[in-house]
């Protein structure tokens, strides 16, 4: 009895790699043992930096918050732990938002937190 290799699946997958391997630099592009070294190694730089970007933007808010309370006469610890205390519960995204596109309501919340 012959074997069987079941072709139509193994191209298949082979050319779902070449896919996602398009405009790869020299062979990356075309051989397929290449591209699938190459397009595994993208899918753990792609997961690696879906968790930096969560870090990077904790990071900016944090920094805008600081700078819209320092222009009030706060530090930015002393800002989140009042706002702890007063039971005020906004998340950095919001506070960095109303910082950047509505101060007014922003040093409202400032004032209530004094």
């Amino acid at each position: 009895m012959p074997r069987s290799v079941n072709s139509v699946a193994s191209r298949a997958r082979r050319k779902k790699v070449l896919k996602k391997a398009r405009g790869y630099f020299l062979s990356r592009h075309s051989v397929y043992t290449v591209a699938k070294n190459a397009v595994d190694k993208a899918g753990v730089y792609a997961y690696i930096g879906r968790k930096l970007k969560k870090r990077d933007y904790r990071s900016l808010w944090i920094t805008r918050i600081n700078a819209a309370v320092r222009a009030e006469g706060l530090s930015y610890s002393k800002f989140i732990s009042k706002l702890a205390e007063k039971g005020i519960d906004l998340n950095r995204k919001v506070l960095a938002d109303l910082a950047l596109n509505n101060p007014e309501a922003f040093k409202a919340i400032v004032a209530q937190v004094k």
